[in-house]
């Protein structure tokens, strides 16, 4: 059962992407400059941030783009991210928290399908959100979500940091020790280890994945 388990996590394990500050420097006078007024002069040429110029803006088969302090160094202070959901046909973006933000995520193209699970003991709340339809992950709290669709889904993202951080379950998973994730599973037995299993959670990538199978059988796209 922990293979076949392992097996689905693992077809979505790629984690969101990781922005790099594209303007450190500018990050650091942003902070400690006096005024609002400063603070534009240094900025008031940078003013628009274009998702779609972004080396993560794809539908093949997704891409998560942020607007942020790190990549859009205006947004520094103001305590907000936006972030472009690229969701190609049955893409999906792999279960992860932001330990920083809430989540605000509304659908613009597609049927996109959610879930969320705030805390221990609370139940899975899944949504499945259609064309001017919102839904909200707390900070903190575990979310996933899958086009269901053979077109395109896009959805816009609000979160109220401009730093928000992300962190992938898998990928935070396994960088544990091997012998304390064996024991999470339930202890080591020949059908039962996670020996390796890290190796193969992909790296950091553009920030989604290929969903289900049974998507993919349902859009003609064949099997992972």
């Amino acid at each position: 059962m922990l293979t076949k388990f392992l097996t689905i996590l693992f077809a979505a394990g790629i984690a969101l992407a990781v922005d790099k500050p594209v303007n450190p420097e500018i990050n650091a006078k942003l902070k400690i400059t006096a005024t609002e007024l400063e603070k534009l002069q240094l900025v008031k040429d940078d003013y628009v941030f274009d998702f779609k110029k972004h080396e993560y803006f794809t539908y093949s088969p997704g891409g998560v783009v942020n607007a942020n302090a790190a990549n859009f160094p205006a947004a520094t202070g103001h305590g907000l991210t936006v972030a472009w959901l690229a969701l190609g046909p049955c893409a999906m973006l792999p279960a992860h928290y932001h330990p920083r933000a809430t989540n605000f995520v509304v659908a613009v193209e597609g049927q996109t399908q959610t879930w969320m699970i705030q805390e221990n003991g609370a139940d899975p709340v899944t949504t499945t959100l259609n064309p001017g339809q919102l839904t909200i992950f707390p900070r903190g709290s575990l979310h996933t979500m899958q086009n269901t669709g053979c077109g395109n889904a896009t959805l816009i993202s609000a979160l109220d940091s401009d730093d928000t951080g992300t962190l992938n379950i898998l990928n935070g998973l396994f960088k544990l020790p091997n012998d304390m994730v064996q024991a999470a599973f339930g202890g080591v037995s020949e059908s039962n280890s996670t020996e390796g299993s890290g190796s193969r959670v992909p790296a950091v990538g553009t920030g989604a994945a290929l969903g289900s199978e049974e998507c993919l059988a349902r859009c003609g796209m064949g099997k992972h």
